[in-house]
């Protein structure tokens, strides 16, 4: 097999294959093998007839299309092997130049390869630290969150509801005294105030007791995501079974005990803490990763070809769909209740798809030129975290997780180049930066008087 490569476009490639005679006469024969069958010749019974025959029959190029395509994903890959070409889309054939048994075949065809990227300055960037402080406030906050996470609900006599309450009720809802479509539950869980209904429907299930029915009035809003209700008064019947309220564990030594593997309050305060700092760390790096990267992205000159934007866009709608199919949600159904159309949905996407393939690229790039690798000890590194984490030994690991982890390499690599630019980075601290500056005012002042002086004295000796 032969394989020329000549560049048509900025990110397109015209390949010209020619595959020898005798691999072609291979392929004509697994044809025949495999669609003999499906052939009628008087005389043979059905699979029994052979080629020539079937092709003074039925034509001599009976076999060709089926044969090409038997024998074209191989030596497509091997013609892009050859030329160190990297596709990012599918090939297109344009011509089959010539084809025939005893012939060699020639034919051409055109792909979308990976662009060039042109690298602007990615070492010595100047990025403002960020650093997040965690105070006693911080720690005071997240200590609500875990008691509000381990509340239970407990069932309130002799008052009416209040904001905050669980109630379980039933409702149902009529426009213009026809029943809405989807518009009615039983023994449906609210809890009031979580501005999970129709605006001002909540809020009218303020003093209500247990038993109680009653007609809600409400408006829905004018972006509402069904179309024939938006802006449409609305009423609800509603009944009440029963409510419930928040009863919030005691911040003491057996809460600690409860939610973690500390004996004391203090101990895990004290812990709560570390993972708040970890977590503030860890957040103000990211800040200054992402001032960095959009720098270094934003110098660096590619031309991105629309496939792997829209196969970017691809994979983030389906990141999405996941997303809602946990929601209990369809994509459809999301589509519907927002008033979005598939394409406006892609175009939501397409800037920031773009920002991502122009990054990857970038880093990608960088990697090279600077021998950023994946090692086998970043490889076992990530296995011994992946021990630490499940509590399981280092072979073990390997055994559960070695093929995710050859999977995670590009992830490994694109971490690797990332602290290669910041380790390249100037921090420039701003907060000290007016401190500074006031000193540098005040040492040019000084040196400004001391001038003046010497000034003074040397034109006081001369007269």
């Amino acid at each position: 097999m032969k394989a020329t490569a000549e560049k048509i476009e900025n990110n397109k490639v015209k390949l010209k294959i020619q595959v020898d005679a005798q691999d072609f006469e291979k392929a004509l024969d697994k044809s025949y093998m495999k669609n003999k069958g499906r052939f009628l010749i008087p005389g043979f019974r059905k699979g029994k007839a052979p080629r020539k025959l079937i092709e003074r029959y039925y034509g001599e190029g009976v076999f060709y299309e089926d044969a090409f395509n038997e024998i074209f994903h191989e030596v497509y890959w091997k013609a892009v092997e050859e030329n160190g070409l990297e596709p990012v889309d599918y090939p297109t054939v344009e011509e089959i130049e010539q084809i025939g048994s005893g012939k060699d075949l020639v034919f051409t065809a055109s792909v979308v390869v990976k662009p060039e990227v042109e690298l602007g300055q990615y070492k010595g960037i100047e990025v403002e630290k960020v650093e997040y402080n965690v105070t006693d406030k911080d720690v005071e906050d997240a200590l609500k969150r875990i008691q509000e996470r381990y509340a239970r609900w407990v069932a309130v006599e002799g008052r009416p509801i209040k904001e905050g309450d669980l109630v379980t009720l039933d409702y149902e809802g009529f426009v213009d005294g026809q029943p809405i479509k989807d518009g009615s539950a039983q023994n449906y869980a609210l809890e009031v105030g979580s501005k999970s209904f129709i605006p001002g429907f909540e809020e009218q299930l303020i003093g209500l007791n247990a038993g109680d029915e009653k007609e809600i009035k409400v408006t829905f809003p004018e972006d509402y995501g069904i179309e024939e209700l938006k802006g449409k008064e609305a009423v609800f019947k509603v009944k009440i079974h029963d409510i419930k309220e928040k009863e919030l564990p005691e911040l003491d030594d057996e809460f600690a005990k409860d939610v973690s593997d500390f004996e004391t309050f203090e101990e895990y305060k004290v812990h709560l803490r570390e993972v708040l700092e970890r977590e503030a760390q860890n957040q103000a790096r990211e800040q200054m990763e992402e001032q960095l990267l959009s720098q270094v992205v934003e110098g660096a000159k590619v031309d991105i070809p629309d496939v792997m934007v829209e196969r970017e866009i691809d994979n983030m709608l389906s990141n999405f769909e996941l997303g809602l199919y946990y929601r209990g949600l369809t994509l459809k159904r999301y589509l519907e209740l927002t008033g979005t159309s598939m394409e406006d949905l892609r175009a939501q996407y397409r800037q920031e798809a773009y920002t991502r393939v122009k990054t990857g690229l970038v880093l990608e790039k960088i990697a090279k030129v600077e021998d950023i690798e994946v090692t086998q000890e970043d490889l076992d590194k990530e296995l011994e975290g992946l021990a630490n984490q499940f509590n399981i030994t280092v072979e073990e690991a390997r055994k559960r997780y070695a093929e995710g982890l050859e999977r995670r390499k590009d992830e490994l690599l694109t971490r690797k180049t990332i602290d290669f630019l910041m380790d390249n980075a100037v921090i420039v601290d701003k907060a000290q930066q007016p401190e500074q500056d006031k000193q540098q005012a005040d040492g040019k002042a000084e040196h400004t008087d001391e001038g003046a002086n010497q000034h003074t004295v040397e034109g006081t000796a001369a007269e």
